[in-house]
């Protein structure tokens, strides 16, 4: 029992990681509608995002196949989790760069009707297609590093739990400053590249990614602060 709490400890750190980037996207995403269903749009996407992946464990051996190869393209293998980390990537990337050009190049007034036209059953399906990219990823990430089950489901319980309490601050953080939004959709973008990246075998480490999200978020910080003395 005690040799596995550190294992424990480690994947709900790592889990608590990995889920920052669907906190950040479904936050976003809850931005489009009023006010009184954001929570609602945070609360279905985390608890779905739960539901995945304690089912996805329900059936590990079939998530193990998925590291399986299927065919091979010029070279390069692909397997079940490489084309859904290719789909995801794509997806991401796709999502991330559209509402970076409707915050940059659409009019104020454009911005107000795309964000009416909005409804929430279409970004629910938006937030499940990205928690079943991530949720795969984490659950064959959580295979590599601990051997019980009920580690696994510990640590995916924890993380969750975690999520649903950061969720509402970080949003709320997002949506009180503008610019973090811009700098969180490149976050985004750069998350799509890594899957896309790791779904064609060519891995960007993890480190790197965070540690630049980190520098950028340190510097957006400092010159809003700047700014703030300035006037």
């Amino acid at each position: 029992m005690i040799d596995s709490i550190i294992p424990l400890l480690s994947l709900i750190a790592l889990e608590i990681i990995l889920g920052i980037d669907n906190i950040i996207f479904i936050s976003i995403l809850a931005d489009k509608l009023p006010e009184k269903e954001r929570n609602k749009l945070r609360y279905w996407g985390l608890g779905l995002a739960m539901a995945m992946r304690l089912c996805l464990l329900a059936i590990i051996s079939w998530i193990l196949k998925l590291d399986q190869t299927l065919f091979t393209v010029l070279g390069i293998e692909f397997s079940g989790k490489g084309l859904i980390l290719i789909f995801g990537g794509l997806f991401l990337i796709y999502k991330s760069t559209k509402e970076i050009y409707h915050k940059t190049e659409t009019a104020e007034g454009d911005n107000k009707t795309t964000n009416q036209v909005q409804n929430f059953g279409k970004l629910l399906i938006e937030v499940v297609i990205l928690d079943l990219v991530f949720s795969i990823d984490s659950i064959i990430t959580a295979v590599g590093m601990v051997k019980e089950l009920w580690v696994m489901y510990a640590a995916v319980i924890v993380t969750v739990a975690v999520m649903v309490v950061a969720s509402k601050p970080i949003s709320d953080f997002i949506l009180k400053h503008p610019s973090f939004k811009i700098l969180a959709l490149c976050f985004l973008m750069i998350i799509g590249v890594s899957l896309l990246a790791e779904g064609f075998h060519f891995e960007i480490p993890k480190g790197y990614i965070y540690f630049s999200m980190a520098f950028a978020f340190l510097v957006d910080i400092i010159q809003m602060k700047t700014e703030r003395k300035k006037t």
